[in-house]
C-alpha cells in the first residue's frame, strides 16, 4: 500500500529557543511556494524551561529532560502532527526513547547530517558541538556505523566551542569569532575537510557570519529533509 505524505509538522523545540524560531524560518524560506497554502502546517511547541540537556548528560544537573520532552511530543501527537522534527542536537541524547514512545516518525538530524557528509565524499569530519553531545558519542557513533571517519576538538577547543554556544548565542550576543575558528582549526589540523555544525546554536553562527560550504549545517539538514517528507520541493539549499 503507498505510503500517504505526511500533513502536520509537530516541532519539539525551546532547546533553545532562537534555534527553534530560526528552523521555522528555514522551513518557510526554503520551501518552494506561490502562496500560502503551498506552506507545510506546523505545529511549534517551544518549552524553553526544558532543563539543559548537556548538563544532565554531563551529571552537572539531576534534572532529566526526558520526561517533559515526552510528554510534550504526545501533545504534539493529539494536536494532530504526523512527523515530529527536534531542532537539537543534544537533544539527539534522547532520541531513541523518544522513537520508542511517540507512535509517529522523529526525523533523525543527527543521521541525515552524517549520510550529507558522506555524501559529499567527506573523508574525515570534525565535529562541532556541545560538550554533551561529545561525550554522549552521538555523532560519533553514527560516524561509526556510517563508516565516516570524524574527529572532536580537544579539551581545550572544545571549551572555546562551549563558551561560544553558552557564552555567547544563548545570551544574545554575536560569536566569538577568535574562539570559534581556534576549534575548526583544530580539526583541520587533524585532517577534516569539512565541519558538522552539531549544535543549533551553531548553526545561528553560521547565518550570521556566512559561512562557507565546508561547514555542514545539522538545522538546514534537518529543515530540508522535513520538506522532503511532507513532498514539497526544497529551494536554496547549497547542496542543490
Amino acid at each position: 500500500m503507498e505510503e500517504k505524505t505526511p500533513k502536520v509538522l509537530g516541532i519539539l523545540g525551546g532547546l533553545g529557543p532562537m534555534a527553534t524560531v530560526y528552523f521555522y524560518e528555514l522551513l518557510t524560506m526554503h520551501t518552494k511556494a506561490e502562496r500560502d497554502q503551498d506552506h507545510i502546517d506546523v505545529i511549534i511547541n517551544s518549552r524553553a524551561t526544558t532543563p539543559d540537556r548537556t548538563a544532565y548528560i554531563l551529571g552537572e544537573s539531576d534534572e532529566n529532560p526526558f520526561d517533559i520532552m515526552a510528554d510534550d511530543a504526545r501533545r504534539l501527537v493529539t494536536f494532530g502532527a504526523d512527523v515530529l522534527a527536534i531542532p537539537c542536537n543534544t537533544a539527539h541524547y534522547f532520541y531513541d526513547r523518544l522513537n520508542e514512545t511517540i507512535p509517529v516518525p522523529i526525523l533523525n538530524m543527527v543521521e541525515e547530517t552524517v549520510l550529507r557528509a558522506k555524501a559529499g565524499g567527506c573523508r574525515k569530519v570534525g565535529i562541532l558541538a556541545t560538550a554533551g553531545t561529545v561525550k554522549a558519542r552521538t555523532y560519533q557513533r553514527v560516524c561509526d556505523a556510517l563508516g565516516v571517519a570524524c574527529e572532536v576538538p580537544d579539551e581545550k577547543h572544545q571549551k572555546l566551542v562551549m563558551d561560544v554556544i553558552y557564552g555567547d548565542i544563548k545570551t544574545g550576543r554575536p560569536a566569538d569569532m577568535e574562539k570559534f575558528l581556534a576549534a575548526a582549526h583544530d580539526l583541520r589540523a587533524k585532517g577534516c575537510g569539512r565541519f558538522i555544525l552539531g549544535c543549533t546554536e551553531l548553526s545561528l553562527v553560521k547565518r550570521a557570519e556566512r559561512l562557507g560550504p565546508e561547514y555542514i549545517d545539522s538545522m538546514e539538514v534537518l529543515a530540508e529533509n522535513a520538506i522532503r517528507a511532507f513532498g514539497k520541493t526544497p529551494i536554496g539549499f547549497e547542496t542543490e
